[in-house]
């Protein structure tokens, strides 16, 4: 325990420090590496005041790994990281009032995202985790690498999707019918988006599962072994694109209004990591309401019996409804192992599993494990 966490302090020094330089990129070049949309959500003092703490957490922990003989390399790239983030300016960096880009990365998106991600999941599947994984386990670099992907390619993605989705929704016009689903109140409409969303997630979810070549996309996410809050951001792409065109479709087509989509996009964020966190809680009836970390733990169940079940992802309602609800009515019983049934159709790395649905059904002697 004392080792890891030395070795905690030396990761999380260089994650720290990594972002701190990362942010102060984002200062020297806003208008290419910020996404426009999510600089509403925050102000500039706050992110110097963030860039300020993560600076300051990365030399203190690094430095105390570093005399402690533990990582020391690993540490060292964490104080390095934030000594080259000072140099280039630190928190002091100033620019211009930010003009306007057709395109950006969303870099700042990924840095905050991840951060009080981190801050709030790592503790809390610590002390409530109903298995004792280090946040350092098997297969958290690829997951860091998807949550970069999915993060900082945000806006491209957004493009890609509103794209597939709105030349059919100006075909489909239903004015009647979105005059009375806008008549209703935001949360009736937010919780009936909730429910049509993830109907069409559901089944799609489902076609993944039973479609050979859609399964060589899905197969990605399923591959993870260790279940946690990172865990839910091994998508392949091309999945990330057809599912949110599948569920921004249908309501776009029935017309409700952006505050509840906007409600319902904040559920979405939330429970996709929710739902995959390690955390050992008993939420009693909640289970048979909400989409919770045992429900989909038991969708990721590498137990035949569990292949074909569990494929909401905010109500079981749903399951219910498609005959594919299946959970132990036993609370402390949990999945053994998880990832897929066979484990060498699935390569190690997000490069190789990006290409591996195009490669037929091959196998691969550097699997996940």
């Amino acid at each position: 325990m004392q080792r890891q966490r030395r070795s905690f302090f030396a990761y999380s020094s260089a994650l720290l420090g990594l972002l701190s330089l990362l942010a102060v990129a984002c200062f020297h070049f806003p208008e290419l590496l910020t996404s426009r949309e999510f600089r509403a959500v925050y102000n500039e003092q706050f992110a110097r005041h963030l860039l300020l703490v993560g600076l300051a957490a990365a030399f203190f922990m690094g430095t105390v790994a570093i005399l402690r003989d533990r990582n020391k390399r690993i540490a060292t790239l964490g104080v390095a990281s934030a000594t080259l983030a000072v140099l280039l300016g630190g928190t002091n960096v100033q620019f211009d009032a930010i003009g306007h880009t057709p395109y950006s990365l969303g870099l700042d998106w990924f840095v905050l995202s991840l951060f009080f991600s981190a801050l709030v999941f790592v503790p809390l599947e610590h002390y409530l985790g109903k298995r004792a994984l280090s946040p350092l386990r098997p297969g958290w670099r690829t997951d860091v690498a998807y949550f970069f992907m999915s993060h900082v390619l945000v806006q491209f993605i957004l493009i890609l999707v509103t794209a597939s989705t709105s030349t059919i929704a100006g075909l489909a016009a239903f004015p009647v019918l979105k005059a009375a689903i806008q008549s209703l109140p935001v949360w009736a409409q937010f919780l009936i988006a909730v429910f049509v969303a993830d109907m069409a997630q559901a089944l799609l979810h489902r076609a993944y599962h039973n479609i050979p070549w859609l399964w060589r996309f899905h197969a990605v996410h399923h591959s993870s072994r260790h279940m946690d809050w990172l865990a839910g951001s091994r998508i392949h792409v091309v999945e990330i694109v057809m599912t949110r065109s599948a569920v921004l479709l249908p309501l776009l087509v029935l017309g409700f209004s952006t505050p509840a989509v906007n409600a319902y996009v904040i559920l979405v964020g939330l429970q996709a990591v929710l739902a995959h966190a390690n955390l050992g809680i008993r939420f009693g009836w909640l289970e048979y309401l909400l989409v919770l970390p045992r429900y989909h733990h038991w969708h990721h169940a590498r137990q035949k019996e569990y292949i074909d079940v569990n494929y909401a992802i905010h109500l079981p309602l749903v399951d219910m409804l498609m005959g594919t609800f299946k959970l132990p009515p036993d609370q402390a019983q949990w999945p053994l192992e998880y990832g897929v049934m066979k484990l060498e159709t699935v390569p190690n790395g997000i490069v190789k599993q990006h290409l591996m649905p195009f490669q037929g059904g091959r196998k691969y002697d550097d699997y996940v494990d």
